[in-house]
């Protein structure tokens, strides 16, 4: 039984090519894969790989692979043969282009093969350096595989001076590593990796609160991470009620904002609330939300109400955990850099503020604030602008994101006094199942 997964013209770079099973490398470096070997050509040091020299330094090779069920007859037409041994270090093996350019499935099994590396025609190709599309093929090789225990590898044939060249390059290679000190060496790379995932997990729990999160906390969209610096216990809570109370809460948050802000008695308000309250789409103008802030602006009713901001409460600083006394620190935020030298007068500097642009006859220009560091408790805010979100969130398709949508727009509607707002929630959760 023979099995011919590459047959034709294959691409070399650099004289080079490889079969790589190992999806976590790039494969070794030419060092590493003839470390201790007898026989150049082909590279079976590095577990899990083999580096494939060829006489032609750039262009198209013949190359054929084939995968026997037991060791094949060596055929005289080969003016180069060696062989190793192989085993690949994962279900899928390739034969790959330099760079990554190209590469062949070969369905190797995870099992010990016996591999055969043929070539011809390696000087010529070697003189001529680089074949161009047009021009007639220089050099041409064979990679054969088949079930063998480990032994060593050997030269089978050798004529041409490239491959006597590669011989004798792999032989003045050191052996390579034992799998012990293999081990050894990848010690201190697997404890940082281990440490950096500790951290990672620890940071997470510590921003959630000190509990991990459940998949759909990580997935839910909306105000989760804003709700998380005021109360993260409740936020987990409301994770935990389920989809009937995660709505009820939802409801009770947008009701309370709309009472607070002084809009619950507006017939527009009192009819979306309605809706929400019998599972219904909301009505006009909540379907278009340019309009919702339209009608909150024109309607002469609208209380003239502000509240101080919500502050969150503190929390002590994130600490990662200790390996052998060390603590990891946490990455610091960018810093913007400062451009010195001669290339500092390369650098553009922002441009000045353009003067204000003339506002149509009848326009209210809109103001931006914004705030660098903690909230200023001192600014006061809109109430009836900071519940109406609460209404919008509360009918998002998503029950889990519009509880928590709802209760932190409802909590900016309360602003100082927010804590309120945080009992009736964690009451409402409490009381169902």
């Amino acid at each position: 039984m023979v099995r011919r997964p590459v047959e034709g013209d294959v691409d070399v770079h650099y004289g080079q090519i490889y079969v790589e099973s190992d999806p976590d490398s790039f494969g070794p470096d030419l060092a590493e894969a003839f470390a201790g070997q007898s026989a150049g050509l082909c590279g079976a040091a590095s577990p899990g790989a083999l580096w494939l020299s060829t006489g032609l330094h750039t262009g198209s090779v013949g190359f054929t692979v084939e995968v026997h069920d037991q060791a094949p007859p060596l055929d005289a037409v080969w003016e180069e043969v060696v062989e190793v041994s192989f085993r690949p270090v994962s279900g899928s093996s390739e034969l790959v282009q330099w760079a990554g350019e190209a590469s062949w499935e070969l369905d190797l099994e995870e099992t010990d093969y016996r591999v055969r590396y043929c070539a011809k025609g390696m000087d010529e190709a070697r003189r001529q350096d680089t074949r161009l599309g047009n021009q007639p093929q220089l050099d041409c090789y064979l990679l054969q595989f088949w079930p063998a225990p480990p032994a060593p590898d050997r030269v089978l044939k050798q004529t041409s001076a490239s491959a006597a060249y590669w011989h004798d390059y792999a032989r003045r290679q050191p052996p390579p590593p034992t799998p012990a000190e293999r081990a050894n060496a990848e010690r201190p790379r697997l404890a940082q990796e281990q440490a950096e995932r500790e951290r990672q997990l620890a940071y997470e729990r510590w921003d959630w609160g000190g509990q991990l999160p459940s998949q759909a906390l990580r997935n839910v969209g909306g105000n989760v991470t804003g709700l998380l610096r005021f109360d993260p216990a409740l936020v987990h809570a409301i994770d935990a009620v389920g989809p009937a109370t995660q709505r009820a809460v939802a409801l009770l948050a947008a009701h309370h904002a709309c009472e607070a802000a002084g809009l619950a008695e507006l017939d527009w308000i009192a009819a979306g609330l309605t809706a929400l309250a019998k599972g219904r789409p909301l009505p006009p103008p909540f379907d278009d939300p340019a309009r919702v802030w339209q009608a909150l602006e024109s309607d002469p009713r609208v209380p003239d109400r502000t509240v101080g901001r919500s502050i969150p409460p503190g929390r002590p600083p994130f600490q990662a955990p200790s390996r052998d006394g060390a603590h990891t620190p946490m990455p610091k935020p960018e810093q913007t850099p400062q451009i010195v030298g001669p290339a500092a007068a390369e650098v553009k500097l922002p441009s000045p503020p353009r003067p204000p642009t003339q506002q149509p006859d009848g326009a209210t220009p809109d103001t931006l604030r914004v705030t660098i560091g903690a909230p200023d408790p001192s600014l006061r805010m809109s109430q009836p602008h900071m519940a109406v979100p609460a209404l919008l969130g509360a009918a998002e398709a998503d029950p889990l994101q519009a509880a928590l949508d709802a209760v932190y727009a409802a909590v900016a509607t309360y602003g100082e006094d927010y804590r309120t707002l945080l009992r009736e929630v964690w009451s409402a959760c409490q009381g169902h199942p």
